[in-house]
């Protein structure tokens, strides 16, 4: 189903687009937009060394921030000697939760199998292990030339102990740089590297060629290594079984899923688990292992909500105050973004408002007041550095000219500063009050004055979109760069957005009907390639930023318009790669001018997934606790349950169980609410799809509402029966 269908199926067309629900089927998930270049993480859950496999099953070893994107001091890969080159037939995982990584490259008459996997046995240490195999394909036998070529600029030399190579800087043949279990290997120097070749050896269907290549990540001696080498199988089996009996979250929490959901669920959880290190003591939940590896404040407010939601909660909270320790003495918190990126104080005092009501514990949150008045100091400041500025920033009255991200670069006069920190400040005065904290009076006095500052500014810098409705860019009218000679290097007007989709939801700074909600989904519409927002981030022309799409799908879900986040969450995962995880950002199909950018894997992607598998289920509208709100009639339509236990909410912990009745007579949830408050409206579909109408509630009074049935918030275990 391609976006014109959809729009037809909808008829949402773009002057007049439609937030209601349709009988359109959702699209299939299977990886049709995944990035033709890839790179995987192989490595343990908070392991220092994320070690990566490209998609070809080379390792890349050594990224150092501020080369190319491309740029790795080491990349070893794995061929044959011959004619033709290698064809990649298919890389994957052997399953969501292991990420053993197998890699099949063909030839005319060979095939090449890489099974590729990290191990920390003991007495050896934290190793990466390929083992190479080569079988004939149409032949009962050959003989084949093993190749290990690698791109380096250090200079290697190769020894032999008996049946084995092993590879050392050189100089240092203490420190060796792989291990091989072949003899002859010899050196041949490429340019750009050099190249390990092996005399030609046979390789029948009934005996495959096998080497076990392994590559020491702790600058172990060959001596302790040698012995497992012996035994490639069993070292397979010891990463196999670490990673089966590895649990994607604790047993207090559940969640069951249809697949593909579940995998996406688990690999996410592996995913983030996998970038996180402890970084001068403090844990870190990092947003990638190259680019981003580090702490974002942004990203890491999603990852760690994810985190609560996949049941980390003692991490979550280190990882919380792990974000407070890059507030500095001026009262501004500064980490990965820079300085001018003074959004990041905001989102710092969203992630603490967000994790307490998580946590539904309100201490670390009252001892940070300090803290927070600190940073709302901070933040006024700023005003007063915007006025002496001069320009649109200061004669509004709102934050400074400062980094706008996701498409707009350098320092220039913007609103996304200004709109998240109005989406913290008034999380931290609605959790205060929820609370009856006293104090906050230097956050009450900027958010009272900056808000009408803001929506002042937003009145005068609406713009007309040639499709016909009103929107608000995150670039301001005086900047330049609108009125560059070629058309071409103009700002696209969704440039930034991603900001303001975090305003509408989670941020709730606008009511649904609000013209700036409005025109913000009508641009993302207007903007849909690939079934998702195009062109919103870094690459302003033929490039998508994949999870941006997850960003829009929640202010879709949020205002009510399930088909459009379906779509645009589907889309999303259509842009990860079969092993479940995203690039940043990549050329759309077909596109000649784009290119990559960013980390892979990015793992604000994966929080993304993880969030709105939640939300669709339960979604926390304010005051208002919304379920179901991202189920139809394709989510139904597999017939298999959709259950969650003791997921945390600002209401206390939830269980759902959406279960099909036998023989397909309809639909069952049952729900229940642990102690926490109340939330104001407790809101189900009047419908489950369209095929199922509300039949029954027990346990509960209720009310029809428009299209929903409300439920007595009060009531914390009930059901709803839908039947045909």
């Amino acid at each position: 189903m391609n976006r014109r269908s959809f729009l037809t199926r909808t008829g949402a067309a773009l002057a007049a687009p439609s937030l209601e629900a349709s009988t359109s089927p959702a699209p299939e998930i299977d990886f049709r937009f995944a990035p033709l270049s890839g790179q995987t993480a192989f490595c343990f859950p908070d392991d220092h060394f994320k070690s990566l496999i490209g998609d070809r099953g080379e390792l890349r070893y050594g990224f150092e921030r501020g080369q190319a994107l491309q740029y790795f001091a080491m990349v070893a890969t794995f061929s044959l000697a011959g004619m033709e080159p290698d064809t990649l037939v298919r890389q994957e995982l052997e399953s969501p939760a292991v990420p053993i990584v197998h890699t099949w490259l063909s030839r005319p008459e060979a095939l090449i199998h890489l099974t590729t996997f990290a191990t920390n046995e003991p007495g050896e240490g934290r190793v990466d292990n390929v083992i190479f195999h080569v079988s004939p394909r149409s032949r009962h036998a050959l003989h084949a030339r093993r190749l290990v070529a690698v791109r380096t600029a250090a200079r290697h030399v190769a020894r032999h102990d008996g049946n084995r190579t092993i590879v050392s800087a050189e100089g240092r043949p203490e420190l060796p740089v792989m291990l091989l279990d072949a003899s002859g290997g010899r050196i041949v120097p490429t340019g750009s590297g050099y190249q390990l070749d092996f005399k030609a050896a046979r390789a029948s269907v009934s005996e495959p060629l096998r080497m076990l290549i392994r590559f020491p990540q702790e600058n172990q001696p060959a001596e302790r290594l040698m012995a497992a080498m012996n035994d490639p199988q069993r070292l397979l089996d010891s990463a196999r079984d670490y990673w089966q009996r590895w649990q994607p979250w604790p047993d207090k929490l559940n969640w069951q899923l249809p697949t593909p959901y579940q995998n996406f669920l688990t690999a996410c959880a592996r995913n983030i688990l996998q970038a996180r290190e402890a970084r001068d003591g403090r844990l870190t939940f990092q947003v990638g292992p190259t680019v981003y590896r580090g702490l974002w404040v942004v990203d890491g407010n999603f990852i760690l909500e994810s985190a609560r939601y996949l049941g980390y909660d003692e991490d979550a909270q280190k990882g919380l105050e792990t974000t407070w320790t890059y507030q500095d003495p001026s009262g501004g918190v500064f980490a990965g973004a820079g300085r001018q990126h003074y959004k990041d104080t905001g989102i710092a005092m969203f992630t603490l408002a967000r994790q307490a009501e998580l946590a539904q514990d309100w201490s670390y949150f009252r001892s940070m007041q300090g803290a927070v008045e600190k940073g709302a100091a901070y933040l006024e400041s700023l005003r007063e550095k915007a006025r002496a500025e001069g320009g649109s920033n200061g004669r509004y009255g709102i934050l400074p000219r400062g980094m706008g991200d996701g498409g707009i670069g350098g320092i220039r006069a913007e609103l996304t500063n200004t709109v998240w920190v109005l989406a913290g400040l008034k999380a931290i005065l609605e959790t205060a009050a929820r609370q009856k904290i006293a104090g906050f009076d230097r956050v009450r006095k900027l958010e009272s004055e900056l808000r009408p500052a803001f929506f002042e500014a937003a009145r005068q810098e609406m713009r007309h979109h040639p499709a016909g409705f009103e929107y608000l860019p995150m670039l301001m009218k005086e900047d330049p760069l609108w009125q560059a000679p070629d058309p071409w290097d103009r700002p696209r007007p969704q440039s930034g957005q991603w900001a303001l989709s975090h305003a509408i939801y989670p941020g709730l700074v606008f009511p649904k009907d609000h013209a700036i909600v409005q025109g913000h989904i009508r641009l993302m519409q207007a903007v849909t390639q690939e079934d998702i927002p195009a062109e919103t981030g870094w690459l302003p022309h033929e490039g998508v930023w994949g999870y941006n799409a997850a960003f829009v799908a929640h202010a879709y879900l949020w205002a009510g318009a399930r088909d459009w986040a379906q779509l645009c969450f589907h889309g999303f995962l259509n842009h990860a790669t079969p092993q479940y995880c995203w690039r940043e950002e990549q050329p759309i199909r077909g596109s000649v001018a784009s290119a990559v950018v960013g980390d892979m894997p990015h793992n604000w992607a994966s929080a993304e997934c993880v969030l709105y598998l939640r939300h669709m289920l339960a979604l926390e509208d304010g005051t208002d606790l919304r379920l179901l709100a991202g189920i139809g009639d394709s989510e139904l339509a597999g017939g298999q349950p959709y259950v969650i236990r003791n997921s945390p909410t600002r209401f206390g912990r939830v269980s759902l169980n959406l279960e099909p009745l036998p023989r397909r007579a309809g639909w069952r949830l049952e729900f229940r609410r642990e102690p926490g408050p109340a939330p104001k409206r407790l809101v189900v579909p009047a419908t489950a799809g369209y095929r199922y109408q509300s039949a029954a509630v027990e346990g509960a009074s209720h009310k029809a509402g428009t299209g929903s049935l409300e439920i007595d918030p009060a009531s914390t275990a009930w059901a709803v029966t839908w039947r045909p």
